[in-house]
């Protein structure tokens, strides 16, 4: 009797570990149990839009019968690129997805980056560096999550969509030309590690211009199941901008003003604070 007792401890205790183990498999599946830190969308507030002014036509008096030679020198508006700068602020949280704050740290000093897409909902979690020479063919491209792309958009595929040509002065290569140790500072996106100078960027002009400092380094990143480009700008904090004014964050994103297109490209933005 005392045998057949040890048994059916025996055969409780295994039953018991089995359930256990099948409660902790479906609790598992249902609820997982972490998540990746992803950009939020960011409200936005639009509080200024200006444009270079054209400068007054020169002139000179023509005789007939003079032959004259002439040093022109004058200034065009970007057919290419659309400019955002401005200042941050935000609160970090710990909230339910019905949005009930548990508690929140305001954010006096942030730090992080904004986000510009003319896509609206990211996959973050593929975020990679844009590669100008990338097969171009849209191959699934996700095992390249944190480093560059292989097989998405390239440089000839995205200057053709907003009408740049491959010898304009304003070219994205142009522009985002530097890339390497010294460059970008190194980053964080969707826990993804982006190190220094890995992606291609560009160094936004602040007080002093022509980007001879270190400030408002901006980063082009690539998302390859929306296909989408990413203009990522690391936020400063209180930086003396192009304009003399104080600044967290400056942007160019890519519009296409060619010809005839006169049409207006909408851009969404994301914010992630650390």
């Amino acid at each position: 009797m005392k045998e057949k007792g040890c048994m059916m401890n025996r055969k409780r205790v295994f039953a018991y570990g089995i359930f256990s183990a099948l409660i902790l498999l479906a609790l598992s599946m249902s609820f997982p149990v972490s998540y990746a830190i992803e950009p939020f969308g960011a409200t936005v507030n639009v509080t200024n839009i200006s444009r270079a002014i054209p400068d007054a036509a020169g002139s000179d008096n023509a005789f007939a019968g003079n032959v004259s030679e002439m040093k022109i020198n004058g200034y065009s508006i970007t057919q290419s690129w659309q400019g955002y700068y401005g200042n941050v602020s935000g609160t970090i949280q710990l909230a339910d997805s019905s949005d009930f704050v548990m508690y929140n740290w305001s954010a006096t000093t942030p730090s992080g980056e904004v986000y510009a897409s003319t896509n609206s909902s990211i996959q973050w979690m593929n975020v990679q560096c844009f590669n100008y020479t990338a097969a171009g063919n849209f191959t699934s491209d996700t095992a390249q999550a944190g480093g560059t792309s292989l097989y998405g958009r390239n440089l000839s595929q995205l200057e053709a969509q907003y009408g740049l040509l491959a010898a304009d002065v304003d070219g994205v290569d142009e522009t985002f030309s530097l890339s390497g140790a010294g460059t970008h500072d190194q980053f964080f996106t969707a826990n993804r590690q982006f190190s220094e100078g890995e992606c291609r960027n560009t160094r936004v002009y602040d007080s002093s211009g022509a980007g001879v400092s270190n400030n408002f380094e901006e980063v082009l990143l690539y998302e390859p199941a929306t296909t989408s480009l990413i203009f990522t700008s690391i936020i400063e904090n209180d930086v003396s901008g192009f304009n003399s004014r104080s600044s967290d964050f400056e942007m160019l994103v890519l519009e296409n003003g060619h010809g005839t297109d006169t049409s207006s490209t909408t851009y969404y933005f994301f914010i992630e604070l650390e």
